[in-house]
């Protein structure tokens, strides 16, 4: 099986060469870090983040050595979408159960908790980036999950099985070609 960084690669592409993480330090606090040689609970600065970034980077875990979020990997996405600038932070997630086969490897916008709002006219410029292949994108401002793409219809129909009237017979089908492995077994 493929390791996460290489199904990251094949989705996204690699790590962009003139992006940096600058004194973005957004994934130190908003992640949930779940490796087994580092843990923090999400929503939380971790142990080692100081005034300038991370206090050990030299030494810093495999995880955040090799985990980046969106931003550095999809050229779409403007200079102005970095997580500190623009409040949200792009990640793709791996979820080990998830609730149905469009949560299973999925893009994850969220809000950036702290900020007082995020700029509308960024935000749809990010999902516009993001919606334009097979990868399911959510979008949480922290208290609500939404599901921005496959558009409502499709994703009823590639969830439950159900078949698709004849104008979504295709994109249905291909989202259920691409995810089938994720769905429930029985």
């Amino acid at each position: 099986m493929a390791s996460e960084t290489d199904i990251e690669t094949m989705l996204l592409g690699p790590v962009l060469p003139d992006r940096a993480c600058g004194d973005c330090t957004a994934c130190c606090t908003v992640l949930t870090v779940n490796s087994p040689d580092f843990r923090k609970p999400g929503g939380e600065p971790c142990q080692y983040l100081a005034a300038h970034g991370c206090g050990i980077h030299a030494e810093r875990p495999a995880i955040c050595r090799s985990w980046f979020c969106v931003w550095r990997r999809v050229a779409a996405l403007p200079d102005d979408a970095r997580p500190d600038r623009s409040g949200l932070l792009v990640s793709l997630n791996f979820e080990r159960e998830p609730r149905n086969c469009l949560e299973a490897v999925s893009i994850s916008v969220r809000a950036i908790a702290g900020r007082d709002k995020v700029d509308k006219a960024m935000a749809a410029t990010v999902l516009d980036s993001l919606c334009t292949q097979l990868v399911p994108v959510w979008f949480s401002d922290g208290d609500d999950k939404m599901l921005m793409h496959p558009e409502h219809q499709v994703a009823l129909h590639v969830v439950s099985g159900d078949p698709a009237p004849a104008h979504l017979q295709g994109e249905v089908a291909a989202w259920r070609e691409r995810y089938a492995v994720f769905a429930p077994k029985g």
